[in-house]
């Protein structure tokens, strides 16, 4: 332990392999991701929430459950604090709670996981910075980087909005348009190394830290009583990893009870792999061969952590919907025009998975839901 931070090493679930927490690290032994492992007592959770009070609303607040080394050091554009917003002119059915992301500097949640692995690239002595993306994670890593003066390279499928593009060299990175896929994306990217850090979705064990975030600003911002249900679209499932660690993680401190929130990973039904996975049961997610989807967040059709997202939904009691893709962009304009909230098309096709839930009678009129809004339509702008 260094100080206020409580991490102390890094770990790989599947093998358990041990690691030092300060030194550079990729995958584990055996290819998988490493995870921050933290030394929590239950005495410790009442000082620590109480000790919150008037600290910044960013992400850095909960900087003794983060694994930076020196948070005077981080790099930081004002990540994290976002707002809930309960739906007002909703009748019947639970209570429902939008967790609105889209106010994250580059418009997206994607701020909050490269803050973090940006931040300790820079602790860690990274030459630069790179990674594929289908356009909100590119612009988060190109905004991080510029701000902490580190070389940025970003890969992205051709068909990829030009506008996103476009901001990502006007942050200075460079560019390359490759692929029909993140996979191939990837691919692409790898055929030309040149020495910089791969931050890609859970290769590195920094962006779900920074995701786990989103779960303890729910949990304080619901005054540490968690909600029944979370609803979350996913394309690597960071968040759904980073979210189940964080209540893993209280429930170490004595900050909340044994019940976790059933969380549900939301897909469009032109690219489910893990909705497919968990339907048949399976331990992890293969391959969804040419994925049919514009919704970029939602198009990844291998994820390396599949694995975990998988166990997070069953430990949790959850679920996996795949929406149809259509469905998304209308549900998203009728949460703006009926509660003037925002919505990128991941959010409207998690608003469109709870009218599902709903309808199929898996929610109780009793239940606390909350659904992720997790990006800003704008970013979505073709030129």
């Amino acid at each position: 332990m260094i100080g206020d931070r409580w991490a102390t090493e890094l770990w790989c679930p599947t093998s358990g392999e041990r690691l030092p927490l300060d030194e550079p690290a990729g995958l584990s032994s055996v290819g998988k991701p490493l995870l921050v492992d933290y030394h929590l007592e239950p005495g410790q959770g009442r000082p620590w929430a109480a000790s919150l009070e008037g600290r910044e609303w960013s992400i850095w607040r909960y900087r003794e459950l983060l694994p930076i080394r020196d948070v005077s050091q981080r790099v930081s554009l004002g990540e994290g604090g976002t707002p809930m917003v309960r739906l007002r002119r909703r009748r019947g059915g639970p209570t429902v709670w939008i967790k609105q992301e889209a106010g994250n500097p580059t418009g997206s949640f994607k701020a909050r996981g490269l803050a973090m692995a940006v931040s300790r690239a820079v602790e860690l002595g990274a030459p630069g910075v790179e990674l594929p993306s289908a356009g909100n994670a590119a612009l988060a890593l190109s905004a991080y980087a510029a701000a902490a003066g580190l070389p940025a390279r970003v890969a992205m499928p051709t068909d990829t909005p030009g506008a996103i593009r476009r901001r990502c060299l006007e942050y200075g990175a460079e560019v390359l348009m490759t692929g029909t896929t993140l996979v191939e994306s990837a691919a692409g990217l790898a055929e030309s190394p040149v020495g910089f850090w791969n931050l890609s979705t859970l290769r590195e064990p920094y962006r779900v830290e920074g995701k786990k975030t989103m779960g303890l600003e729910i949990a304080e911002q619901l005054g540490w009583c968690l909600p029944d249900w979370i609803l979350y679209p996913t394309g690597g499932g960071t968040g759904i990893i980073g979210m189940h660690k964080a209540f893993a993680e209280l429930r170490q401190l004595g900050l909340v009870g044994e019940r976790t929130p059933r969380l549900v990973a939301v897909q469009s039904d032109g690219c489910a792999p893990i909705v497919r996975a968990f339907e048949q049961g399976l331990d992890h997610a293969p391959t969804w061969e040419a994925p049919e989807s514009t919704i970029w967040g939602l198009r990844v059709p291998q994820a390396i952590g599949d694995f975990l997202v998988l166990e997070a939904l069953r430990e949790s009691g959850g679920r996996a919907v795949a929406v149809p893709e259509a469905s998304a962009a209308p549900a998203g304009l009728r949460l703006q025009r009926q509660e003037g909230l925002v919505a990128g098309p991941e959010g409207g096709a998690a608003m469109v998975a709870l009218e599902m839930l709903v309808e199929d009678g898996v929610m109780s009129d009793r239940d606390v839901v909350v659904v992720f809004q997790t990006g800003h339509p704008g970013n979505y702008a073709e030129s």
